[in-house]
């Protein structure tokens, strides 16, 4: 005959119960899927496997760690941020406190360029290997993504938060790719005496005006210096469009990510420059998210 447990025992099962209710009534939608990739976080399970284990007798320790992530997530913290990683191009990314976490627009920059170039196999007619800069790397999600797509590549990335940077060169080491690819604490284009076959900049572009309008998600959790780009949200474009030309060599590409109703201002900089050849990329949600630009000229 069973025995019954204690009455002051707690299961997975039960803390689904009363955690759910919690998430539920903070909004948060689908609260059991993210129960079980926090309850997996702490216990060291895959999400899948949790339910399997519902009547598992949770220790105090325990209790205590899963209520720390559950409290976060009600009050609107993301999961990836909770769990400290998110994918991005197929990969995944650890992430800490300097950085944005991965976003699916931005893949579209990689995405984009890489379908440009690998007919040329990573290298362009003069066997040379391709050479990459990203400006305002965080996380290093889009140059280690590069790299990872295009194995003759080389890269280096930029960005003004040194916590990022650290960041950067732990995913980079964690996915082999530290040996083609370097990190610089830097403001943007500054010192950058070297010319590139692509440059990738996703700025901090939103106006500071839109601050109380964001989502607690952002506005609470995401690093500051990563979101805002002054009062109009176009400061960094307007100190580094112009700089372009100057980083990119002839036929070179560049991916510029925008933010929302930041499309005229945006092509107008470029065109400003003395790009000709631009491409509007639409994201998943429908709105203008990315430009493409090639630099004139003959291929290296």
């Amino acid at each position: 005959m069973p025995q019954n447990r204690s009455t002051d025992e707690t299961t997975i099962a039960d803390l689904f119960t009363s955690a759910s209710v919690r998430l539920g009534c903070a909004g948060i939608a689908d609260p059991f899927l993210n129960i079980r990739v926090l309850v997996g976080h702490a216990l060291g399970l895959a999400p899948k496997d949790v339910s399997a284990q519902a009547m598992r007798v949770l220790t105090e320790e325990e209790q205590q760690v899963i209520e720390a992530l559950i409290a976060r997530r009600e009050k609107r913290e993301t999961l990836n941020r909770i769990i400290g990683k998110g994918e991005f191009c197929g990969l995944w990314f650890s992430m800490n406190e300097a950085t944005l976490e991965p976003r699916p627009e931005s893949e579209s920059i990689v995405r984009s360029i890489v379908k440009r170039v690998r007919p040329f196999g990573g290298l362009f007619p003069s066997r040379k290997p391709l050479r990459i800069l990203d400006l305002g790397t965080g996380s290093g999600c889009i140059l280690l993504s590069f790299l990872h797509a295009l194995p003759k590549a080389t890269g280096l990335g930029i960005d003004i938060a040194p916590r990022a940077i650290e960041q950067a060169r732990e995913n980079a080491k964690r996915l082999g790719l530290d040996g083609r690819s370097a990190f610089r604490l830097n403001d943007w284009h500054t010192g950058i005496d070297e010319q590139f076959d692509i440059v990738s900049f996703n700025p901090p572009y939103i106006p500071l005006s839109d601050k109380p309008k964001l989502m607690p998600a952002v506005r609470d959790f995401d690093p500051p210096l990563a979101l805002f780009g002054g009062e109009d949200g176009l400061d960094p474009y307007r100190m580094v469009i112009p700089a372009l030309p100057g980083l990119l060599k002839d036929g070179g590409y560049a991916g510029i990510e925008l933010g929302d109703e930041q499309t005229q201002d945006v092509g107008r900089l470029l065109k400003e420059a003395g790009f000709k050849d631009i491409d509007l990329l639409i994201d998943f949600r429908g709105f203008d998210r990315v430009f493409i630009v090639r630099k004139d000229g003959t291929l290296p």
